[in-house]
């Protein structure tokens, strides 16, 4: 099956206001994108089945009236072909008209669903492209909804607009056009008041009618929050005896939503009654003056009929006006929120002229910390003046109490975050510098709380490296020690592993993320307390592992228990943002500071663990 080809997003929309004219500005480049030769042609085909399917429509009542004249009994010369000849084009008529109208759907459904793939795709690399403190500072599941709510909104405004607006405002166009010229100005003026006015109180009326729909639906979702918060409290109401309570509130809920939705009901029926009467009226109007011509024997019978279909014919879509201007309103309001996501400029963005290390001219040391500050808050700084380097195949363990600023390092070297002052180098490059893709191609991160994708184990160790062959796949496994423990499951590598993983064990999870790590075979590795959460056993096994994947790579190790770092070059001690030690484990239990009392410490701890387990 050949895979759908890539899509080019245009250029980035720009900041506009928040209208619905400026919204469907922003949907006209992806709707007619530049270059796109295809998407034109399917735009242009759409349109012409629109007007043919339109052509169709205001030509039966055309013929129905001659059938009516031909029928009349001054007709009897041609009483027995001419009404079967035009009934026949009359069924023929009607038929292309359906025929135009679901040619047009079937044409414009890719142009369409192209848009909204554009438009989605554009948001959801623009998500990625934003930092990691924008993500920190909203719900994920409130982005995902803005884009789901965002393409649904398009397809609704561009379904109606399509498939209502645009035929509805050409078919009036058409009969106004008509009557002014076979029956006369007053015909078409009668016509074009009619419908100004029916339109005119349909779309303030609806207006009217969603503020009290709001009110309706806000008390329904209300009802149901308190209904099934009491629910889910069921043993608290018990414990207080407060059944009478809960009920009462769920009625004085329930009661609300009651008086919005008798308001609601009895403006729609206001709503129908006016939009009849002016249907009436105009009705009545024209049907007067077309019956004072036939009486003066100015117009046929059939062009009396023609005069009333062709306004039956015009109101039956703009029934629906009401329902079209809400659902467009929503789509405008929802398409403007997922286009709100593409205007959030990105904090983190790629210098004007990136730069990579030459392979000829590779400096001595692999990542530098240059008197780095960092706060997270501009009001609370974490790291104070932290400076450190490590050798190009060495390894750095930083050690800490909680909340020192262990894993901020990691985040500022793998540049999910810039530096407020001093600089961050990776190969002697200020990571500002550097292309994003490309510093991040040369770092491989062993997080403390691996999250897998809900997908086989086979796939998350290939998202270390994707288009890695199986046999890859297999060797780094190996290389993590799980590949005999996948080798025993009924589904191998296409194990699935459930959201985030939650069907492997902790110990098992870590061998994958190794795994993914190795296949990925990085330059410098971050081992972000990667064993911390683990038992002693599994923690062994994991170290195991993590040697394999250190070798031969500059290695920054950040590390809870200190038994895991003793090997490191260097040990970087952290206290409260600063650098408080810095040495070899032998040199900084020499020094009998701070990391001599941490280890001391945990050594107490483990002695103590241990003599649980044997008075056990």
């Amino acid at each position: 099956m050949t895979p759908p080809a890539p899509i080019r997003a245009p250029g980035p929309i720009q900041a506009q206001p928040r209208s619905g004219l400026a919204t469907l500005r922003a949907l006209l480049p992806y709707l007619w994108p530049k270059g796109d030769l295809s998407a034109h042609i399917r735009l242009l085909v759409a349109a012409a089945f629109l007007v043919l399917a339109k052509i169709a429509t205001v030509y039966v009542p055309y013929i129905y009236a001659r059938v009516v004249d031909h029928l009349a009994p001054h007709g009897g010369h041609a009483v027995l072909i001419v009404p079967v000849a035009l009934i026949l084009a009359y069924g023929g008529l009607r038929i292309s008209a359906s025929g135009f109208a679901e040619m047009r759907d079937a044409v414009f459904a890719a142009a369409q669903q192209r848009t909204v793939r554009r438009i989605a795709l554009r948001t959801f690399r623009h998500l990625h492209q934003l930092s990691l403190r924008y993500h920190l500072d909203r719900q994920t599941g409130g982005l995902a909804r803005a884009i789901d709510r965002g393409t649904r909104g398009i397809e609704d405004v561009l379904r109606l607009a399509v498939f209502n607006v645009l035929p509805t405002l050409f078919e009036v166009t058409l009969v106004i056009i008509i009557l002014w010229r076979v029956f006369g100005w007053r015909y078409a003026l009668v016509t074009a008041i009619s419908v100004t006015l029916y339109s005119a109180f349909t779309l303030l009326f609806t207006n009217w009618r969603v503020k009290l729909r709001r009110q309706m639906n806000e008390s329904d979702s209300d009802a149901q929050s308190k209904a099934v918060d009491s629910l889910l409290n069921y043993e608290t109401v018990k414990y207080f005896g407060n059944e009478a309570h809960e009920a009462g509130r769920f009625d004085i809920a329930l009661a609300r939503y009651e008086r919005a939705a008798i308001r609601s009901q009895v403006t729609l029926n206001l709503l129908n009654l006016g939009q009849a009467s002016i249907i009436a009226l105009g009705l009545a109007v024209v049907m007067l003056l077309a019956a004072r011509q036939t009486l003066g024997g100015h117009m046929t019978v059939g062009r009396f009929v023609m005069v009333n279909t062709y306004l039956m014919q015009l109101y039956t879509p703009l029934n629906l006006l009401g329902t079209v201007y809400r659902g467009i309103k929503q789509g405008l309001v929802d398409m403007e929120q997922m286009f709100k996501l593409t205007r959030e400029p990105p904090e983190i963005a790629d210098p004007p002229l990136p730069r990579t290390p030459s392979q000829l001219e590779r400096p001595s040391a692999a990542v530098v910390f240059d008197a780095v500050h960092f706060g997270y808050r501009s009001d609370r700084e974490i790291l104070h003046g932290i400076g450190f380097t490590v050798a190009l195949g060495g390894s750095l363990a930083i050690v800490g109490p909680t909340g020192a600023g262990k894993s901020t390092i990691s985040r500022l070297l793998f540049r999910f975050y810039d530096v407020t002052d001093g600089a961050v180098r990776v190969d002697g490059i200020d990571v500002r510098d550097w292309p994003q893709d490309a510093l991040r191609a040369r770092i491989g991160v062993v997080p403390q709380d691996t999250v897998l994708f809900n997908d086989t184990i086979g796939y998350n160790i290939a998202y270390g490296r994707p288009g890695a062959t199986q046999a890859e796949i297999e060797q780094a496994a190996r290389a993590a020690q799980i590949h005999d423990f996948i080798m025993h499951l009924p589904d191998r590598y296409e194990t699935r592993v459930g959201e985030r993983g939650l069907k492997l064990s902790g110990g098992e999870k870590q061998r994958v993320a190794i795994a993914r790590t190795i296949l990925k075979d990085p330059e410098i590795l971050i081992l972000d307390e990667a064993t911390s959460a683990l038992d002693t056993r599994t923690e062994q096994d994991i170290q195991a592992a993590l040697r394999v994947l250190a070798a031969n790579r500059t290695t920054l190790t950040i590390a809870h228990r200190l038994s895991t770092v003793v090997d490191s070059d260097q040990i970087l001690v952290l206290e409260n943002g600063h650098v408080a030690e810095l040495g070899t484990h032998a040199q900084l239990l020499a020094r009998g500071g701070l990391y001599t009392s941490m280890w001391a410490r945990q050594l107490q701890d483990q002695d103590l663990r241990s003599g649980d387990a044997a008075a056990a």
